[in-house]
């Protein structure tokens, strides 16, 4: 058994609640949650099987997407099978929503040997990513203990559905996370993905209550679905509100797969325009992804405007940060920087109001 082990409890009937996520599953020995990953066993909901990988790639920091956590890095990344959401609009859905566990490597993956292919690699952090890391909440907190003995940084690239108790340890052992919020709408939630959107603000506000967590958020833009002006400036305005204008928010392209073939690819323009609803809505840093657009990947400093880092795709062409702030006008851009000292807080600025 793990030393991570997430929370369950068996129930009078004989069934098991899985504890980790909302949908709190409750499960007759054998039987697999909404994950597909997890499974009751012996009066317990875990992984099964708990230590396999369906792929893994060395992948710039850029990628996932993080624009404010040591730039030009390289992160090892990896992830297995299974997803606690059911997006119809999934881009993983071969891995995320499967229907046995073919994709997985047969062999077991072992933490302290990913680790150290990190380290061997130039890697500064591994990413858990692919597929939703918490459905492997287990496996995934060994690989973290393990990276972090070697002086590697941990990296989630999640959609936040989480419990708070299991949520409170798993990003404790995270030094950056990427949380997708799919919509600011609650039936977009219920209809699209079989989840609800206030456990995943719930999650974003005690990520960012953490001081060592590093977050940035994402937003993939679907026409006709969550792209409304409303929406935007709402979804906007709530995180500057409620986690600080610091945090960078990520507007990605939509491309139809899986179940959601019947919407076009999301128009650059409607990505700028987004972007643009952000930033009028004091977001400090937003930006474009899956587009190639080099304004939109640029990091300015938020008090005079000046280019701070440039990129290009998902590589870093220019990098004037000095010690984490503007050469210009000498105001701290917000974020884990390779030169800069280690900030508890990281320097962001405190939610409005």
């Amino acid at each position: 058994m793990s030393a991570h082990a997430a929370p369950s409890r068996v129930l009078d009937d004989g069934r098991v609640e899985c504890g980790l996520c909302p949908h709190r599953c409750r499960l007759r020995e054998g039987q697999r949650g909404v994950c597909f990953l997890r499974r009751a066993q012996n009066g317990r909901v875990a992984p099964d099987p708990p230590r396999r990988i369906s792929g893994a790639a060395v992948d710039p920091i850029e990628k996932k997407p993080l624009y404010h956590f040591l730039p030009g890095s390289r992160s090892l990344s990896f992830g297995a099978i299974g997803c606690n959401l059911q997006c119809r609009f999934c881009q993983n859905w071969h891995i995320s929503r499967p229907s046995d566990d073919s994709a997985l490597d047969p062999d077991e993956a072992d933490p302290v040997r990913i680790a150290d292919l990190a380290i061997r690699g130039g890697c500064a952090s591994v990413s858990y990513t692919y597929n939703e890391p918490i459905v492997s909440y287990e496996f995934v907190l060994e690989c973290a203990d393990a990276a972090r003995a070697r002086g590697a940084r941990n990296v989630a690239v999640t959609a936040g559905y989480i419990e708070p108790e299991p949520g409170a340890t798993f990003f404790s052992a995270m030094d950056a996370a990427n949380v997708d919020l799919k919509s600011f709408d609650d039936r977009f939630y219920r209809r699209l993905c079989g989840a609800r959107l206030g456990p995943v603000l719930d999650t974003l506000e005690r990520i960012r209550a953490m001081p060592g967590c590093w977050l940035e958020v994402t937003t993939l833009v679907i026409p006709g679905e969550n792209d409304s002006e409303e929406e935007l400036r709402a979804l906007a305005g709530w995180l500057v509100s409620r986690l600080g204008p610091d945090v960078p928010l990520h507007f990605s392209a939509f491309h139809p797969n899986y179940r959601l073939l019947d919407r076009p690819p999301t128009a650059p323009a409607a990505l700028h325009r987004a972007r643009d609803i952000a930033l009028a809505a004091g977001v400090h840093h937003a930006y474009t992804g899956n587009v190639l657009d080099d304004e939109g990947s640029t990091t300015r400093c938020h008090a005079c405007g000046t280019a701070l880092i440039r990129r290009r795709g998902f590589r870093v062409v220019d990098h004037r940060l000095v010690c984490g702030a503007c050469p210009d006008c000498g105001a701290v851009c917000a974020g884990v920087w390779a030169d800069a000292p280690a900030r508890r807080d990281f320097g962001r600025a405190p939610p409005a109001g």
